[in-house]
Formats: structure tokens, sequence, C-alpha cells
């Protein structure tokens, strides 16, 4: 049986895909259907979902922006775009504040796509008003996160944080995508009593 923390590090944030390798329905659904039935606070479940596929893909992308570390990146080039997307939604007439409600369901996403052997990227950076427009999202509605998806063309890996301190991610001459993580040690405060 697979150790779920390999299943942790499968889940990056990739942002370049086999844009033809398409996602389904049902596989798309499965993954809402996983956030869907995580905790939500006060149990008020506010949050609504999008599914973007196919030609509906171009309403999405304009509107995301990608890797503010990587100075010299636009976002992926056409072929390496995302197969579909999730837009995670909050229904203001259920709760003006979802609190940590979309982080949860969007971890949860991102994890149901791992073991699926895909990947995908929390985008929180979106021109949330023109992308309402471009998918005619009702006044009640308000985008939280966008989650692009699709099957990963570019490998990451997890580093050591170096002596420097240095957390930006960035890409080698091999275009192989490395994210500094801090070590158990240093993140652990106390242990026991």
């Amino acid at each position: 049986m697979e150790d779920f923390r390999d299943i942790v590090k499968r889940s990056r944030s990739y942002r370049r895909f086999y844009e033809n390798k398409k996602i389904t329905i049902e596989e798309l659904e499965y993954m809402v259907d996983c956030a869907r039935m995580t905790p939500s606070a006060q149990n008020l479940q506010p949050l609504r979902y999008i599914i973007v596929t196919d030609e509906e893909r171009e309403k999405v992308f304009p509107h995301c922006r990608w890797a503010a570390y990587l100075k010299d990146w636009d976002g992926p080039e056409e072929g390496e775009r995302p197969s579909a997307y999730i837009v995670i939604l909050s229904d203001a007439l259920v709760s003006k504040n979802v609190k940590w409600d979309h982080g949860i369901a969007a971890q949860t996403i991102l994890l149901a796509a791992a073991w699926k052997n895909m990947g995908g990227c929390i985008v929180g950076s979106v021109d949330r008003e023109s992308l309402s427009d471009a998918l005619r999202i009702t006044g009640r509605y308000v985008i939280e996160l966008v989650i692009a998806l699709g099957y990963p063309k570019e490998h990451v890996v997890i580093d050591e944080i170096s002596q420097d301190g240095d957390i930006k991610y960035f890409r080698d001459k091999h275009n192989i995508h490395h994210v500094p993580k801090r070590s158990l040690r240093d993140i652990i405060i106390k242990t026991g009593a």
C-alpha cells in the first residue's frame, strides 16, 4: 500500500501539462465529490464549483497569473496549458466568510488528482471580476480559487532549503522545477510536555 506522504509529495504545484490529454467529467466530479466530503466551518458548506473543460478552458486561462517567482515566464504555452479547471466559489447567501473551507477543498482536489496520477495548481492570483464575466457568474457567487488540472508535463522536486534560507521555487538549466521546503526539525517548535 502506498504511503500517504508519497501522494502528498506528488501533489505539487504543476504549471505545465499535456494539454491534449483529457480529464473526463467523471474524474473531475470525483475530485469535487472528495472536496464535498471535507470538514466545513460550522458545517455551513458554502462552497460551489464550476467544472471547466474543452473549449471553455480558454475562458479561464487569460484571467490566471502563473508562478510569481519565475519572472521571465508568463505561464504555460499553448500545448502545455491545463486540460481542465475547477473554479471554487462561495455562495454569499450561505455565508459571507468561508474561513478556511476553500483551502481544505482545494488541497483535497489536488490530493485526489495526485492519487489519479494527475496534477494541478491552486491559482489564487486571479482577475476575479473579468473571470466572473467570462463564466457568467452571478453576484451571489464569489470566486475563491481556481484549480488548474492536467497530466503534468514537468518534473517537480522537493529540496531542503539552502543555507541562505531562500524559499523561492525555481527552474534549473534542465527545466526541472525545484521547491525548497523547511525541514521537519525546523518547523516543530516543541514535542511533548
